[in-house]
């Protein structure tokens, strides 16, 4: 997996991406990124990649011709990765998005700044503009990092177990189950007796309910999107039925 990121920050991007799973798997070559500088790619003794909009307006907008020779850069090896542009306007980055990009021999990540990016660059090369939720940042290095930190801990081989990435809260729709480790006995309180029976099967099904449970309590609206087994639903019902009040 490739990622190459425009970015008026490359340092603070590759020592983010330089830690733990991400980083390991940067060490392992399981993950290349590569950063380019729009501020590289300008013509001016400024290196200036911005300017004032037309029309006016407060703040400034990033001009096309430093971005697009930064892409054309990063582009020069002939693959085809998708351009993907990080903006609050971008449709809602989620787990069934990071593990179709997992499946792709990389992305080209686009992190915008100013008040925005001149939107003939975002009309002509851009593919997909995304974001991970209805709030601003600063720039788009954040988000670019999230998603590849997503998209990284589904490739095969980066996690211990490949089980550990298809658990995850949203692999299926849900959010996860409660996990729970040593010590047995806490001032906080005690792990479940279920989780301590060595009864796998009942393991299972208490998991999956927990799993049920969480999504029902904390996102409804995740819920009603997943279309439930028989065996899912009696579980949620009995979840249910237990925790009203007599």
């Amino acid at each position: 997996m490739r990622f190459d990121v425009l970015t008026l920050f490359p340092d603070f991007v590759r020592q983010a991406m330089g830690v733990g799973v991400v980083g390991r798997a940067l060490e392992r070559g399981q993950v290349e990124l590569s950063c380019w500088n729009p501020r590289d790619y300008t013509s001016d003794n400024y290196r200036t990649v911005d300017d004032r909009p037309y029309g006016g307006g407060p703040g400034m907008v990033f001009m096309i011709e430093p971005l697009k020779r930064a892409l054309a850069a990063a582009s020069a090896d002939g693959a085809r990765r998708p351009v993907v542009l990080m903006s609050p306007q971008g449709r809602r980055f989620d787990q069934a998005l990071a593990r179709q990009w997992a499946t792709a021999p990389g992305l080209t990540l686009v992190c915008g700044r100013y008040e925005g990016i001149d939107q003939r660059f975002v009309d002509r090369h851009v593919d997909l503009e995304v974001s991970i939720g209805d709030f601003v940042l600063s720039g788009g290095e954040v988000p670019a990092l999230a998603i590849m930190d997503a998209v990284t801990r589904l490739l095969p081989g980066v996690l211990h177990t490949d089980a550990s990435a298809v658990e995850d809260s949203f692999m299926d729709g849900l959010l996860d189950c409660p996990h729970y480790t040593r010590p047995e006995q806490a001032e906080e309180g005690e792990v479940p007796a279920v989780l301590r029976s060595g009864n796998h099967a009942a393991i299972a099904r208490w998991r999956r309910q927990q799993s049920l449970a969480r999504t029902w309590e904390k996102r409804p609206d995740l819920l009603a999107k997943v279309e439930l087994s028989a065996a899912d639903r009696k579980l949620l019902a009995e979840y249910i039925a237990a925790s009203r009040p007599l």
